[in-house]
Order: C-alpha cells, then sequence, then structure tokens
C-alpha cells in the first residue's frame, strides 16, 4: 500500500513538472511580446536584446492617438459591435437547434444531423469566395453586417455540445412541465435554459471568441474599405514589409490590448466554460 502511494506521488509530480514546464514555453512568447510592447521603435522589429533596454508607454499611447494611417480605436469598436451582435445571434440560433434535436422526434432528425454532420468537416473558408460574391450581389459587401451575417450564418451547425449537455438534462422535468399547462417554449425559456448556465455561458464564449480573432473572412469581404477593418486585419497592416520596422512595437501594444478582453472574458467565466465542455461532452 505504502508502495503504491509512493509511486502516486512520484507520478503526480511529473506531471506537475512537466505541466509547469510546458506553461512556461507557453507564456515565453506572451511575455516577449509584453515586454516589447512597452520598447522604444527606433531598434526596430528584430531587437538583439530578449529584454528592452528601455521603456516607455508611447506605444500604447500612439495606438489612440495617431490615428492618421493606423485608426486602431475605429477597428476596435468595429470588431466589439460584430463580436457582440454575432454572438448574440450565434447563441441564439445554437441553443434553439440543440434544444430542437435533443428533445423533438420527427422524421427528418437523424438526415439532418447527418448532414450537418458532413457539411461541418469542410473548412470554412472553402466558401469564402462565394460567399463574398452573393453579398456583393445584394449590396452588402464591405460592411459590418455582412459580417455579422458570415460569423452567425452557419451558426446552427455548431449544436453538437449544447445538444449533449441537454441530453443530460432528464426529459421527466419538461413532461411534469407539460402536466402543469406549460407549452414547449415555456420550458425551454424557464426551465430549461436556467438550468443551462454552464453551456449557455460556453456558447457565449465562442460565439464571441470567433469573430474577434477572424482573419480570413474580414479580409476577403472588406478588401480595402480601411476604416471597416476589424482588429486582426487591422493590425496585419502594421506588420507588413513597409510598416514592420516603424509600427512594429505599436503592433505588440495593440495585440495585448486586443487580448485583455477575452482574458477577462475567460477568468470570470471559466468555472461555467469548463462545466459546459465536461458535461456537453458527457453525452452526444
Amino acid at each position: 500500500m505504502t508502495n503504491m502511494k509512493t509511486k502516486n506521488a512520484i507520478v503526480n509530480t511529473i506531471c506537475h513538472v512537466g505541466l509547469t514546464i510546458l506553461a512556461v514555453i507557453w507564456l515565453i512568447p506572451i511575455a516577449w511580446l509584453l515586454m516589447h510592447s512597452f520598447r522604444e521603435t527606433p531598434t526596430g522589429a528584430f531587437p538583439s536584446a530578449l529584454i528592452p533596454e528601455t521603456w516607455t508607454f508611447d506605444n500604447y499611447i500612439k495606438l489612440f492617438t495617431d490615428t492618421q494611417l493606423f485608426n486602431y480605436p475605429r477597428w476596435f469598436m468595429n470588431t466589439l459591435v460584430v463580436a457582440i451582435a454575432s454572438c448574440i445571434v450565434t447563441t441564439i440560433l445554437v441553443l434553439l437547434t440543440a434544444y430542437a434535436f435533443s428533445r423533438l422526434r420527427f422524421k427528418a432528425r437523424k438526415p439532418l444531423m447527418n448532414v450537418i454532420l458532413i457539411l461541418g468537416m469542410f473548412p470554412a473558408f472553402m466558401s469564402m469566395v462565394a460567399i463574398y460574391h452573393l453579398l456583393k450581389a445584394i449590396g452588402l459587401s464591405q460592411s459590418l453586417f455582412s459580417l455579422v451575417l458570415v460569423y452567425s450564418g452557419g451558426a446552427a451547425m455548431n449544436y453538437y455540445i449544447a445538444k449533449g449537455f441537454f441530453d443530460t438534462i432528464p426529459r421527466s422535468i419538461d413532461e411534469a412541465a407539460m402536466l402543469d399547462g406549460a407549452t414547449k417554449n415555456q420550458v425551454f425559456w424557464k426551465i430549461t435554459l436556467p438550468m443551462s448556465k454552464p453551456i449557455v455561458i460556453y456558447t457565449i464564449m465562442q460565439a464571441f471568441i470567433s469573430p474577434w480573432v477572424d482573419f480570413i473572412f474580414v479580409s476577403v469581404i472588406m478588401k480595402d474599405n480601411y476604416q471597416k477593418y476589424t482588429i486582426a486585419l487591422g493590425l496585419y497592416q502594421m506588420i507588413t514589409r513597409e510598416n514592420i520596422q516603424q509600427y512594429f512595437t505599436q503592433f505588440c501594444a495593440g495585440a495585448v490590448i486586443v487580448a485583455i478582453p477575452i482574458t477577462i472574458l475567460f477568468i470570470i467565466m471559466q468555472k461555467y466554460y469548463v462545466s459546459g465542455i465536461t458535461a456537453g461532452g458527457a453525452k452526444g
């Protein structure tokens, strides 16, 4: 018995050491980015020293004051508007679709689930050229509304985890509520959703993060509409060949700022996020 405890302690120690090493390796690029966001610009994009020799807040100040070439505040607001709007639409679509597949039984249920599964195997960027021409044909290209449509258009296809969570809620609760006179609509909004806080939070976070970090679709849809860029595409302009030497440290500062909302959101909702994944994966 003692030998078993000793072996378990050794295994646990090795695991903790390994995880600590991996965490340090993962944090090194973030620490480097953070340090060089405070570095003075004359040393260019490829400094010889790992730690900056001189520190300054000018890179952060210039992001919000020197907006003639790179309008960071405008890009930040564009991203925030698109992310919030897409998050609301996507969350509603995902939860409604997941609940329908979990609770309702209809003839086309399994064929629809199979079709969605197959379509989900294809990368989304395969359709971006077709999507751009469709948006252009209806006069919606190069607009923030078009981005919301793109990000939330296929949202219902990501119902799997939410469906798995709804499957873990006993159907007897629904039946008892309907015996008391509740409709299916009331059961969903007043009973099931309040019991499903982890998966709701998980869905909200996933729906918010996707448009916040997307680069591919916004680069195709916005083209040269500079004022409608989002953060990902705007920051990329700072590290193009002609700009990287002068604006690299501002790029580092912009990357730090854009990570702050996501980091805070994840820290606050972490326990619900983890619960949503684990409970959602319990039943498919």
